[in-house]
């Protein structure tokens, strides 16, 4: 993730997450503060509901006990209703119209003590039918009102009702009005707009005044008396909240939420860019110089004229690449003198391994000189073309050396004739028994001096390794072809000698690492390079107690 990206992710976790979970918190609060005033004032409504049907029904008594004292004083209604005047049916039938109207009912209907209808205002047809059971339930009814259906000639009309009774020349007559409970009652105990009160009686007849779906509800229960007339049912009075303003205040707070985060997001965007191409210009530019630096290029400056963390940073970087100029120096004279030691050792070992031909064959011409002066002519004969060759060795040598690395000088080498020289030449320097199995035209591209120390340092620690006890040293070369479709020449030196442990075996290719008294350690590292210089390569196959087998893999010339 790129620099920008991370500061971005820092500003959305620090700034915008925190803004989004208050705007959250917020408008859950409000949420939960509003919903709790509107269900206070549902719960208010409901009581004032509470209120004003008991109210409304007490207006009812009023009207009824003042309809009754006004047909008390009614002769014609007397004599119509007890006397059975025919000429007054008329005036019988159209009472409780006229009653309904001036008392504002909605229903009104008289009633004899057998429960007949004399008069019914709301629904004139009603004369003469048999309905004792309202009267009745009328009267039981708690606070002695209920919502009753009653039929009208359009359809059946939901009222508030109450009964009353009188009696006229020993007969009882019942009285039962009530007001109509449709939209304009209902608004009006409703009383505010945004609350609305539904009428739901047991039978799924349901008056209604506008109220949406997502609202708060709260009903009230009462008495009602369906159209069967058989016993006390319930309907209740829905008492609704309706929450589309609080739904609009929310999508008006989500709306300009969304508006502030936009922006705010913009911002970001243009504020981490800045802030970013502020900071990570300066550290590019940082970045490059440092990636020029090397031990051989120290020449980098990291000046700067800035007091923050840049600045400091660049201070830093140029402290360090003096301290790195200072260490360049001494370590390249360390390296120098590293390098001449090393070099030293190497002219020891190798002036060492080139002396001893010599210093044998003078050795035993001093002994042929004592016992057998006569024989000296034909030894020396026998051992001059060895004495040559090893001077010819460390001439070369010497020449090699006069240089700070010896340089390759590759030419056509027969590497079982170089083999063969070694043998013969170190044949009788310790108890151990040379022997050689070559093959024919095993042709390298190498340097002769090369392969010369290779295949001398490789002899001579085999017969080193025997030491004093009887052995055997097999060098052999064959053609061997490899993975790759090339034939190589494959050299191996064998002794029968103590063999190395796995330890042993691991560092035999270090510098200075040795196991003989007098060594020098560099022996086999000299002989790897060398290899490695002649593009081949050196394998070690060894067990302790049972000798050890040196191979060297040399790429065969291209027809040889």
């Amino acid at each position: 993730m790129s620099f920008r990206n991370r500061l971005l992710v820092i500003f959305i976790v620090a700034v915008l997450v925190p803004m989004i979970a208050l705007s959250l918190l917020i408008r859950s609060e409000m949420t939960k503060r509003l919903t709790d005033q509107y269900e206070l004032r549902v719960d208010a409504l409901v009581s004032v509901i509470e209120d004003d049907i008991e109210q409304e029904s007490e207006s009812l008594a009023t009207s009824l006990a003042a309809l009754k004292d006004a047909i008390l004083d009614d002769n014609r209604f007397r004599g119509a209703a007890v006397a059975g005047d025919q000429g007054e049916r008329r005036y019988l039938l159209d009472y409780a119209t006229g009653a309904m109207r001036i008392a504002g009912l909605s229903m009104l209907q008289i009633q004899d003590d057998e429960g007949r209808i004399l008069s019914s205002g709301h629904f004139r047809n009603e004369f003469g039918r048999l309905e004792p059971e309202l009267p009745r339930l009328l009267a039981s009814a708690p606070k002695s009102a209920a919502l009753v259906e009653v039929r009208t000639p359009d359809k059946p009309m939901i009222v508030l009702a109450r009964v009353d009774s009188l009696r006229i020349g020993g007969r009882m007559f019942t009285v039962t009005g009530g007001v109509a409970v449709e939209k304009h009652f209902l608004s009006r105990l409703a009383g505010e707009t945004d609350l609305a009160v539904t009428l739901a009686p047991p039978d799924g007849f349901q008056l209604q005044h506008a109220a949406r779906s997502r609202a708060i509800v709260r009903e009230l229960r009462v008495p009602y008396i369906g159209a069967d007339r058989i016993e006390f049912d319930e309907a209740s009075f829905s008492v609704t909240h309706d929450l589309a303003g609080l739904d609009d205040l929310r999508r008006s707070i989500d709306r300009w939420f969304l508006i502030v985060v936009a922006i705010a997001g913009l911002a970001a965007i243009i504020l981490v860019g800045w802030l970013s191409s502020r900071i990570s210009r300066p550290l590019t530019e940082l970045a490059g110089k440092t990636s020029r630096i090397d031990l051989d290029r120290l020449d980098v400056e990291f000046e700067t004229d800035r007091r923050d963390e840049i600045g400091a940073l660049s201070s830093l970087l140029a402290a360090m690449t003096d301290r790195l100029r200072a260490g360049a120096l001494r370590i390249r004279d360390a390296e120098r003198r590293a390098t001449l030691g090393e070099m030293a050792r190497q002219v020891n070992h190798d002036i060492k391994n080139g002396l001893t031909p010599i210093r044998n064959i003078i050795r035993h011409l001093s002994q042929l000189s004592r016992e057998d002066p006569h024989a000296m002519p034909e030894i020396f004969a026998e051992r001059e073309e060895t004495l040559n060759s090893s001077i010819g060795y460390l001439d070369d040598l010497a020449s090699n050396y006069a240089r700070l690395y010896p340089r390759l000088n590759r030419k056509r080498c027969d590497v079982s004739e170089i083999t063969a020289g070694i043998v013969t030449d170190l044949q009788g320097t310790g108890p151990a028994l040379l022997r050689a199995g070559l093959c024919k035209g095993a042709i390298v591209q190498a340097d002769p001096v090369s392969l010369r120390r290779i295949l001398e340092n490789l002899v001579r620690n085999a017969i080193d390794s025997i030491g004093s006890n009887s052995g055997t040293v097999t060098v052999t070369t064959e053609h061997v072809p490899g993975d790759d479709g090339r034939m190589w020449i494959r050299v191996m030196v064998a002794d029968t000698g103590a063999g190395m442990s796995e330890e042993q075996k691991a560092r035999i290719f270090d510098d200075f690492y040795t196991t003989k008294a007098d060594g020098t350690g560099l022996g086999l590292s000299i002989v790897r390079r060398l290899v490695m210089d002649l593009d081949g390569r050196i394998e070690v196959e060894s067990t302790a107690g049972a000798g050890t087998r040196m191979i060297i893999y040399l790429p065969a010339e291209a027809g040889g």
